[in-house]
């Protein structure tokens, strides 16, 4: 096993395993990276996701915990993925009872395009027993979303999804200091979200539409510099999860709402328990991201606005990649050189360490 290190939990009643599970983090998310090198603008989306997926299973694996994967790939497509319920990490007797949500990239269509955009991202929470679940199964595949920083997170008023768009962007332009006509809304390119665009930029507000990647889209308002001051719309109900584990890292707040695509989901969603309150219930980032005990890592595949995309310059790879933690909210953000004359990835498919 090459470039993988197993770690044993500490002593006493302050240990905090997210501590240490950071770097672990970013090293699965580096190995998707540079395992789906060979994929990026290849057309063969497919080919991409599994090959990122097998590279995170791969060193997951060796992680010090008692993993198990609450939010996972492969829900809406039927792509190769990492499953809900899938055991993950050595589970070593006294390792930390950890919840994990993985997104091997997030943005499959732009990685096989060659477009910028696609990260590969984990998300881990700290759980008190194997029953726990510290990450929501949101049982929709889509939920409507609204994400700010933190300056429109603190203080009176709080955006909602029952009150009028120009009404939340007025809020969040007195919070932030700004006029309503210099804001900057993201929101993912789709049909559905005419109407939002169009209410949108009634108010003079600008609209910055993304092809895909809405876990970055939707943690780009709460990251300096982003120049994004808040995400709206509907994606993916799994990247909201994810995305709110980041979210809490950084102190800004995402709200979330179940959109059921047509009766029959929702007819699926009531049979398994859910009330139509639970349906148009507003999910906060704590609901879908609970406790402090949450570490978020990704990396980039392709450039975007959150990470640099994987270069090669002869034979040395250049990854760029993010850790945060929600108790002491750090952000971390690394840079790493690989030889890929040396350089091999533990996958999960055979067990083996292949070369990059």
């Amino acid at each position: 096993m090459s470039d993988v290190t197993i770690r044993t939990t500490g002593p006493g009643p302050s240990f905090e395993p997210e501590k240490l599970m950071g770097l672990d983090l970013v090293r699965a998310s580096e190995a998707a990276a540079l395992n789906v090198l060979k994929w990026i603008g290849k057309g063969d989306k497919e080919a991409a996701d599994a090959a990122a997926t097998d590279a995170i299973r791969g060193m997951l694996q060796y992680v010090d915990m008692c993993g198990t994967c609450q939010i996972g790939e492969g829900i809406k497509d039927e792509a190769p993925g990492i499953f809900v319920g899938e055991k993950l990490g050595n589970w070593r007797p006294g390792s930390p009872h950890i919840s994990i949500a993985v997104d091997p990239i997030d943005g499959t269509t732009l990685t096989a395009k060659g477009l910028n955009g696609a990260v590969a991202v984990i998300a881990a929470a700290k759980c008190k027993s194997e029953d726990e679940v510290a990450l929501a199964d949101v049982p929709t595949v889509y939920m409507e979303k609204i994400a700010v920083g933190p300056k429109v997170k603190d203080g009176p008023g709080q955006v909602r999804f029952d009150a009028p768009v120009e009404q939340n962007l007025e809020l969040v332009a007195l919070k932030m200091g700004k006029r309503v006509r210099d804001l900057v809304v993201c929101v993912l390119d789709r049909p559905r979200h005419e109407k939002l665009i169009a209410q949108i930029r009634k108010t003079g507000a600008s609209v910055r539409m993304i092809g895909d990647g809405d876990v970055a889209g939707a943690i780009a308002p709460s990251m300096p510099d982003s120049g994004v001051d808040i995400y709206m719309g509907i994606g993916g109900a799994p990247e909201a999860v994810l995305a709110a584990a980041a979210i809490k890292c950084l102190g800004g707040e995402i709200i979330g709402r179940m959109w059921p695509r047509d009766d029959a989901e929702r007819k699926s969603i009531l049979d398994q328990g859910f009330t139509d309150e639970d349906i148009l219930r507003a999910y906060t980032s704590e609901d879908m991201a609970k406790g402090d005990g949450i570490v978020f890592a990704a990396t980039g595949i392709t450039d975007s606005a959150l990470l640099r995309g994987v270069t090669v310059n002869g034979t040395i790879a250049r990854t760029q990649s993010v850790v945060m933690r929600a108790r002491s909210r750090t952000v971390r953000y690394i840079t790493a050189y690989h030889d890929l004359t040396r350089k091999t990835i533990r996958v999960g498919s055979d067990g083996s360490d292949r070369q990059v």
